[in-house]
């Protein structure tokens, strides 16, 4: 674990991609939390309408996503397009800030914080870019390292951006405080992340155009993929959704109870993405991701059954290991799918986060039409263990091929 802290601190391209995703995660962590009380309650967003908003702003994002990733591969750039992505955090954040109505509100969710989502990718790319040298295994640590520092975001900003608002008779100000991450970013980007090393992409200027850039996503070799980890990931986006509901319902447990054991998990995330970076050096990755992922399903079963409040939390331990695993593992491998371009094998993540959005929206409905929250729990193990089947069928059938 120490080996990915250091090889990640020492040099200076992936020490400020390290800082730079770090208040990247600031900004949703600091306004995550009060994103729909400022929207509706404060600004007079209706329900649908504000749903109808997050539905068309994951869209954009993801095509963001892929567009920008496509394009900082066509230009062997990653820093310029850091920059420009930054600038629409900064504008997105402000004018929410500035000037407090829905009109702001909506541009800002719809046009300029989609865009800024890509910046995401695009740093895992950068990081990409600048780990030619670096062999799998060090690669894999190094972008736990990175991930594992958007989970410390979360897990110091809600308390701080809290104690901060404690009284205040509007959240707003939380998008000051993402303006001012978004501005670090850019700051960042522009005086201290160098240049990444050029890369040549095999086949040229015809396989780095928008149409064959989007055939190699849509290839049934990547997305079939892309669709066995997005199985997997929509646990983490179902629970999410039932925890809440079931510690604060069946399990008797009380709004307090709750915040303690979303801080709990969340600081095991940050121990175990380290952890699971190393174990990849002696497991084979899709092994590993497969054990997580097996408790993950394990630990939703687990919270479907739960009727008592120590229930959920001794579930926390099981929780937060395997989360760790599946917040960290799926990176570097969706990265592997399109190995030789860091821009668009990046923008996988982003596809990824879009699609287990979806899957888990719809066990959520299936699963709360059916029976109740603890069901949905269950139901979402068993897409979640869909997702781990086809990722060992789909990889035991590249190892025939090969051998």
């Amino acid at each position: 674990m120490s080996n990915a802290l250091k090889t990640t601190w020492a040099d200076k391209s992936l020490r400020t991609s390290a800082l730079a995703i770090f208040f990247f995660g600031t900004t949703g962590a600091a306004t995550s939390p009060y994103q729909s009380l400022i929207g509706i309650q404060e600004l007079g967003l209706s329900d649908s309408g504000y749903a109808a908003l997050m539905f068309a702003a994951a869209i954009i994002n993801v095509s963001a996503s892929v567009m920008m990733g496509i394009l900082a591969d066509r230009m062997g750039d990653y820093r310029t397009s850091i920059l420009y992505v930054s600038l629409f955090g900064v504008l997105g954040f402000g004018i929410v800030y500035a000037f407090a109505n829905v009109p702001a509100f909506v541009v800002s969710k719809l046009l300029l914080l989609p865009i800024f989502g890509a910046l995401n990718s695009l740093i895992f790319a950068n990081v990409r870019a600048n780990s030619a040298r670096l062999s799998s295994s060090q690669l894999i640590g190094v972008n736990s390292t990175i991930r594992a520092t958007i989970s410390l975001s979360w897990v110091l900003m809600p308390g701080v951006v809290g104690v901060m608002l404690a009284g205040a008779s509007s959240m707003l100000p939380a998008y000051l405080i993402a303006t001012l991450a978004a501005i670090i970013c850019f700051i960042l980007g522009a005086f201290f992340l160098p240049p990444a090393p050029k890369i040549e992409i095999e086949g040229g200027e015809a396989r780095s155009r928008f149409l064959a850039s989007l055939g190699e996503v849509l290839d049934p070799r990547v997305a079939m993929r892309v669709l066995a980890i997005a199985l997997i990931c929509s646990m983490l986006h179902i629970n999410d959704a039932v925890r809440p509901l079931i510690v604060t319902g069946k399990a008797g447990g009380t709004v307090a109870d709750l915040g303690i054991i979303v801080g709990i998990v969340a600081a095991l995330e940050i121990v175990f993405i380290l952890f699971w970076g190393k174990a990849e050096t002696w497991m084979k990755p899709v092994r590993a991701l497969a054990l997580g992922a097996g408790l993950y399903a394990l630990y939703l079963v687990l919270q479907g059954l739960a009727t008592e409040r120590w229930h959920v939390y001794a579930q926390t331990v099981i929780s937060g290991i395997a989360a760790a695993a599946i917040i960290s593992l799926p990176i570097t491998y969706l990265q592997d799918l399109i190995s030789d371009r860091p821009g668009l094998g990046s923008s996988l993540i982003a596809v990824n986060i879009f699609l287990s959005a979806g899957l888990s929206a719809g066990i959520f409905a299936i699963g709360t039409r059916i029976g109740d929250y603890s069901f949905a729990s269950i139901l979402g193990a068993i897409v979640g263990s869909f997702g781990i089947i086809l990722l060992f069928v789909l990889e035991s059938g590249k190892t025939r091929k090969t051998s």
